[in-house]
């Protein structure tokens, strides 16, 4: 048995009664209902329903139905339709498209997201998260023992369920889309019990353990297995990865056969919101951390709280990326650490580590650095750096983050990085040492105080491998205070610098190559997070 519907067309009018349906069925937008939260709205299309019940089915029929409509300029972030789905349904199956047509030059295409939320709801932060694909995929699948990569597998159950369209930007003329809907009758497969990846590796006991914390597979919008980042992962020198996926974690189940003496594996999600990114690193498995929301709503504060009490980091990613709703709008009171470097380095990321020093001495101006706060966490932001591989032939571990911890454990790494006992480097070739000391023995590693008087003497000191060609600079809360020769062609090189807490109240070191435009800094090699000094 098979049926298939066209809807008709529908159009969202600026008035709220739309124009309807061509064929006077209210399943288009003319029927449509607004719920609010907060500063922004989204809209509720009328209902899809099917005309067959599992009773009346045999197993394997099928039955479809089209709908399409045209979304205008200034439409809602998320706009739903709701699909009733009868019992019986073995398998849900969507797919859509959408018009590009030519837009003036500096004008915003059409682009429009999808995913998909179950009987229990669409209300924030619910249960009734299925899946998303943003718009990485055309069409996807749900049942019991599988899914399409983003989506999570699990019974079909009767019920409204909940298509979700995101209309990222719009063009002048609208987005013209057609959704087809497919259930499939019968019985339900097996569902299969998911395995996560075990949250200890074969460590080195307290050592330095180099990472790469954002990275995407075909599980959102990557086009690399988890086979591919893995061995990526091995062949970069890494310790340490951290699944995180655009807006799902699906990935999550599947990362375990992945995982082995030398490779941790962290589950986490990209949290990608219309005002910024952020990395939930490290959380349960099968955390869901919802994203639909703006700054201007004032709920970014819970979900981070939410990521930190399932065990993860709240960290805002490429904080100055130009790209559509990738700046980050949300502020920095509630971040553990921010990735400064993301990727080949680039003016985004001067502008994110210029930013970052900026957030150093407000902390020092008001007596924060040093201490943990309230939460638990550092009450500076520590830095880090991850790749943001997507595909060939972005590079994994490029740059990653190499952190100072008492094991390769989920627990000990995000200590490390909460503390910022870590340092950013391009790749596996560069190591960096950077301590500080004074008169008396006294001794401070990086994401440390040296506790001094503050006249007191103190000796700041950088190794580095794997530079050749570059040059140190330390950097203060007054600026670069000074910059060495060039690293020979050995790529080994070291630079000391003598001050006191009173002139200077932190430092951090940073390693760069030549530069590209004269006049201006060279692209990073590596940089560490401070050193401060003084007595509190």
């Amino acid at each position: 048995m098979s049926l298939t519907t066209d809807l008709g067309s529908s159009s969202m009018c600026d008035d709220d009664h739309g124009d309807g349906n061509r064929n006077g069925n209210r399943n288009g937008l003319g029927r449509r209902a607004l719920f609010v939260t907060s500063a922004t709205a989204a809209l509720t299309l009328g209902s899809v329903t099917f005309g067959t019940s599992g009773a009346e089915a045999a197993h394997g029929d099928q039955e479809t139905k089209t709908i399409r409509g045209t979304l205008p300029t200034g439409s809602p972030d998320f706009v739903y339709l709701p699909v009733e789905v009868p019992s019986g349904v073995r398998e849900l199956k969507v797919s859509y498209s959408y018009g590009r047509p030519t837009v003036p030059a500096g004008t915003a295409g059409n682009a429009l997201d999808i995913g998909v939320f179950d009987e229990r709801g669409t209300e924030l932060g619910g249960k009734g998260f299925r899946g998303w694909s943003g718009g990485a995929r055309t069409e996807f699948f749900l049942r019991a023992d599988e899914a399409t990569p983003g989506y999570i597998p699990g019974p079909v159950r009767p019920g409204t369920w909940h298509i979700a369209l995101g209309p990222y930007t719009v063009a002048p003329d609208g987005l013209p889309y057609e959704i087809t809907i497919t259930l499939t009758y019968g019985r339900p497969a097996t569902a299969v019990k998911p395995v996560y990846p075990p949250e200890r590796a074969k460590g080195r006991g307290r050592a330095w353990y180099r990472g790469d914390c954002h990275l995407h597979s075909w599980y959102s919008d990557g086009r690399r297995t988890l086979a591919e980042l893995a061995a990526l992962a091995r062949a970069a020198g890494l310790d340490f990865i951290n699944s995180s996926e655009h807006n799902t974690q699906s990935a999550h189940a599947h990362w375990a056969e992945h995982a082995g003496d030398d490779l941790l594996i962290m589950l986490g999600e990209e949290v990608t919101t219309r005002n910024g990114h952020v990395l939930a690193l490290g959380v349960d498995p099968g955390t869901f951390v919802d994203w639909r929301y703006r700054a201007r709503d004032n709920r970014f504060g819970k979900y981070a709280r939410e990521i930190r009490r399932a065990g993860g980091l709240v960290v805002p990613a490429h904080p100055h990326a130009t790209c559509i709703g990738c700046n980050w709008k949300f502020g920095f009171g509630e971040a553990d650490a921010v990735e400064v470097w993301n990727g080949a380095y680039s003016p985004e990321d001067e502008v994110a580590l210029a930013d970052w020093d900026g957030m150093l001495v407000a902390a020092v101006r008001e007596g924060r650095e040093g201490r943990e706060g309230r939460t638990g966490r550092a009450d500076w932001i520590p830095a880090m750096g991850n790749s943001d591989a997507h595909r060939d032939p972005d590079p994994v571990g490029r740059p990653q983050t190499v952190v100072l911890a008492d094991d390769l454990t989920r627990e000990a790494i995000q200590e490390g990085l909460r503390a910022g006992r870590s340092y950013v480097a391009e790749s596996k070739d560069v190591s960096v040492s950077f301590t500080a000391s004074g008169a008396r023995g006294e001794h401070a590693g990086i994401g440390e105080r040296l506790q001094v008087d503050a006249d007191a003497a103190v000796t700041v000191r950088l190794e580095a491998t794997g530079s050749a060609g570059c040059v140190i600079r330390f950097v203060t809360d007054q600026g670069v205070l000074f910059t060495s020769a060039e690293i020979p062609a050995s790529g080994t090189g070291a630079a000391e610098w003598r001050t006191t807490a009173s002139y200077a109240a932190y430092v951090r070191a940073e390693v760069r190559r030549p530069p590209i435009v004269p006049g201006f800094p060279g692209p990073l090699a590596a940089f560490t997070n401070p050193i401060f000094l003084g007595r509190q």
